[in-house]
């Protein structure tokens, strides 16, 4: 009898825990999860951060389209001017142009996009700061809702972006390419405490674009630490991130390495000087791989210059004079060179993103030269 009174008892207060747990308000249960990744000093430190679900509503007049500039994953993107911490000074606060992301509110949503939300919170709260990386400006946590405030990046997202680049020199692509190579240099190896981040979704979906064409790496949710002791171990995770960006070895053993994002920037490198998204329907006629495939195969066989957007080689005539804006051969060739090499089907193939770096500042300082040298050669015309 003692002991059916005891369980009993047990029991009742089992289903009183569990209850008060299922009545907590959706807001205080996105607090303890933060709680698992920070500890109680660096959640209080996130004070600053967080703004009023009001003050967004203000902002976007209830969420409308037309402040919508984005839709990835069933995250939605909105710009606003909204008030929000000053990055440079945690007491005061200041008022601009920001990006609004909105995950999903119902949680029974295919995609509820919890986990990533708070991932990008710990990441992006953290020591995790860097000219080519997003700076988290705010965020809230109210009724249902789970909302990140970052800095605005005014042309939009590298995909969009991509059938624009008429407007852009082979110099300025060149640039683009560089800052994004800057943000994943820097958190594969240049952080502080020797840590390390797995990006897991580089793609061009995911890459902001500021009013200079500046590059931004803007999303975490999916990003994992890499302990120090860890430099070159490899994770064992369920493959995530874009059918046709993904490393073919990550999806095929679920090893992912920093050669995992490496592979993702290869695919960036070559939309950038393809001028089509790798999912294009032109690439997805030729293989179900899509781009990332087909370079590697026109690389071998010689003919990938019949890949390259024709725009870049275009000439622009300029106070009476032919201006080549396109790319320099030395300048091309080390670009497609380290291109192919990060699209290696193997993680070992690939080059470190210090070496990414150091090649595709070698093709910029190609082109600038070439540049230099004609604009001069134009001069000395004009005086003769």
């Amino acid at each position: 009898m003692k002991n059916k009174g005891r369980r009993s008892k047990v029991t009742q207060i089992l289903l009183s825990v569990v209850f008060n747990f299922l009545t907590i308000p959706f807001s205080i249960l996105i607090l303890l999860h933060v709680t698992l990744f920070s500890n109680l000093n660096q959640v209080n430190n996130l004070e600053h951060l967080k703004i009023p679900l009001t003050h967004i509503l203000s902002a976007t007049n209830d969420f409308s389209k037309t402040y919508r500039i984005g839709t990835f994953s069933d995250v939605l993107f909105y710009r606003a001017e909204l008030e929000h911490y000053d990055k440079e000074n945690h007491s005061s606060k200041r008022q601009n142009t920001v990006v609004i992301k909105r995950y999903p509110s119902d949680r029974r949503h295919e995609y509820s996009g919890e986990k990533q939300f708070l991932t990008e919170i710990e990441i992006l709260s953290s020591e995790v700061k860097h000219p080519n990386i997003v700076t988290l400006l705010g965020f809230c946590v109210e009724d249902s809702e789970m909302i990140l405030v970052i800095d605005n990046f005014s042309n939009g997202f590298l995909y969009d972006y991509l059938g624009n680049l008429k407007d852009n020199t082979w110099e300025k692509r060149l640039k683009i390419c560089i800052d994004v190579a800057h943000g994943l240099h820097y958190i594969h190896s240049q952080m502080e405490d020797q840590k390390m981040i797995i990006n897991r979704d580089i793609c061009s979906y995911n890459i902001g674009l500021d009013e200079n064409c500046g590059a931004k790496i803007v999303y975490f949710g999916d990003s994992v630490f890499l302990p120090p002791d860890q430099k070159d171990e490899a994770l064992y995770l369920d493959w995530i991130g874009r059918e046709y960006n993904i490393d073919p070895e990550y999806k095929k053993t679920s090893k992912v390495k920093r050669e995992s994002d490496v592979y993702g920037f290869g695919v960036i490198l070559f939309e950038i000087l393809c001028g089509r998204s790798a999912n294009d329907p032109i690439y997805l006629k030729e293989s179900d791989l899509g781009l990332a495939h087909i370079a590697r195969r026109s690389f071998s066989t010689g003919s990938l210059e019949e890949l390259i957007d024709p725009i870049i080689k275009e000439e622009v005539r300029e106070n009476g004079f032919v201006l080549n804006r396109g790319p320099n051969n030395h300048s091309l060739h080390t670009f497609i060179t380290i291109a192919h090499q990060c699209v290696a089907e193997t993680q070992d193939q690939r080059p470190t993103m210090k070496v990414v770096v150091n090649e595709l500042e070698k093709a910029l300082l190609f082109q600038v030269s070439h540049c230099s040298n004609f604009i001069i050669w134009i001069r000395i015309s004009k005086i003769v």
